[in-house]
């Protein structure tokens, strides 16, 4: 096999949402299973299109330290609103926003994170909170052998001290950590870090109706197709 430029690499750290998991399937199902008279496709991506401007207002100071789960709170609440839906309960609204919880892995995820762990430690590097992220891989069967999120560090991705602090968890140098994502400017963000990256395309990301562009950007990026077709390319 030739040469992946990989041989010092020990931490495998994932991105989540998107990467692991299909958020958007996810969301849309439990959104229709409400039966909110929405389409549930244009809900789960207008719930997703508020989360980088709430993790913003955290990073401007405007919010303080706000988990991910209560993040995803406001901009429900605000969705809610857009959509016109009034008569949901308390703890119907709690239900759902916990949907995030309760998300499936990609068909290849589970498999390919055992291959790769095999070989490597792997961990998430998720702007989930941690206990979104241990329910998540409770349900879904994700083998991680340690969940790390921005909750540590109490700073968001693509923070430096995020991508560095997962290198500091382990003990090891930046360049022997590679962040796995189905997002350029994660990858991008941890590249200026010193970390390797591996790009992995995730072409539903946004559901089948709005298949995304998955050119690879192959700066320095390993590039696979999935998890298994990334194991393969890392001699697992």
């Amino acid at each position: 096999m030739a040469s992946t430029g990989c041989e010092s690499l020990k931490v495998l750290a994932f991105d989540v949402f998107g990467t692991v998991v299909d958020w958007h399937g996810g969301i849309a199902r439990e959104v229709a299973a409400l039966e909110l008279a929405v389409d549930p496709d244009a809900f789960a991506l207008a719930w997703r299109a508020g989360y980088q401007p709430a993790m913003r207002r955290v990073m401007s100071g405007e919010l303080g330290w706000t988990l991910i789960d209560d993040l995803h709170r406001l901009i429900l609440d605000d969705v809610l609103d857009q959509f016109h839906i009034t008569h949901l309960t308390e703890a119907q609204k709690r239900h759902l926003n916990k949907a995030w919880h309760r998300l499936d892995a990609w068909p290849d995820a589970v498999e390919g994170l055992r291959r790769l762990k095999s070989k490597y430690i792997i961990c998430t590097l998720s702007n989930g909170n941690i206990g979104l992220l241990t329910d998540m891989a409770k349900r879904a069967g994700l083998p991680w052998d340690c969940i790390l999120s921005a909750e540590v560090f109490r700073k968001y991705k693509p923070d430096p001290a995020v991508y560095l602090g997962a290198a500091k968890v382990f003990d090891v140098a930046p360049d022997e950590v590679m962040l796995v994502a189905a997002h350029h400017d994660d990858l991008a963000a941890a590249r200026a870090c010193g970390l390797k990256t591996a790009y992995v395309e995730r072409p539903a990301e946004l559901g089948l109706a709005a298949i995304k562009d998955v050119s690879p950007d192959l700066r320095n990026t390993l590039h696979a197709r999935d998890f298994l077709a990334l194991s393969d390319r890392l001699g697992c």
